[in-house]
């Protein structure tokens, strides 16, 4: 029980926190008080982790500009993918362009979602957010526990809108992996190469299955968060404009 302290002492806070939250957006929000403050608690994770998303695409850019001589060095490398995986890197490395890096801003979100899981799956905490609902659907329920009422309605818009990211995001990352000519900073040739090449596509739709074994809690987090990733992406990726000549010579 020691070992798991300090993520009891976590989960607490992140309670407490939530709570406060649910009673400071009652009076607007009513009966949806702790669905709105657990949407509130998503957007603070995204503006925490938001320069990290930031270097991510940045360094997408990087690696996009980099695409000729990747596509150089595999025609060169053709018959020997250990070292045209070797030579990509070490020029993603010279150019600062981690692979690395975009993985990050998923992989400290989990640990938020882990303790939504837990405030809502379990009574740790001692919150009693556990009683609390949304359009009378409890937070915690699950869609093991049935579809009856309007847990079936709210469920589905919410796995719809999942499913709606989840397809938005696997073009884009097909685009940007055509556009640098490598998946996720590996090579395209290669062994494993091409079955690297279409999962990575697909992982956005890992969030559809997981949302399927969450609490209702857990999903609006999913939810919001997938929603602004969406939102971030489409704003920090739109098309800049290529300097002219003229202007670069000025410079």
């Amino acid at each position: 029980m020691l070992a798991f302290a300090p993520l009891h002492d976590v989960v607490g806070a992140a309670g407490t926190a939530l709570s406060w939250l649910t009673d400071l957006l009652e009076p607007l929000a009513g009966g949806a008080s702790t669905a709105a403050a657990i949407v509130l608690f998503t957007i603070a994770v995204r503006l925490l982790i938001s320069p990290l998303t930031v270097a991510q695409v940045r360094g997408e850019r990087r690696r996009a500009a980099l695409a000729p001589q990747v596509r150089d060095l595999q025609r060169r490398y053709a018959d020997d993918p250990a070292t045209l995986q070797r030579e990509v890197f070490a020029l993603y490395r010279e150019a600062g362009a981690n692979p690395i890096a975009g993985c990050l801003p998923l992989l400290l979100q989990a640990p938020f979602l882990l303790v939504l899981y837990r405030l809502f799956s379990t009574s740790e905490g001692g919150t009693g957010l556990l009683d609390e609902r949304l359009a009378g659907v409890p937070l915690g329920h699950h869609l093991a526990d049935g579809l009856a009422g309007a847990a079936g309605p709210l469920f589905g818009v919410l796995l719809a809108v999942l499913l709606a990211v989840a397809w938005w995001s696997s073009r884009r990352a097909r685009r940007a992996a055509a556009a640098v000519g490598t998946v996720a900073g590996t090579p395209t040739e290669g062994p494993g190469a091409a079955t690297l090449g279409r999962l990575l596509p697909l992982l956005p739709f890992t969030t559809v299955l997981v949302a399927l074994v969450l609490p209702l809690a857990a999903v609006i987090y999913l939810v919001t968060t997938s929603v602004w990733s969406a939102v971030e992406q489409a704003v920090l990726r739109r098309p800049q404009a290529v300097p002219s000549s003229a202007d670069r010579d000025r410079r």
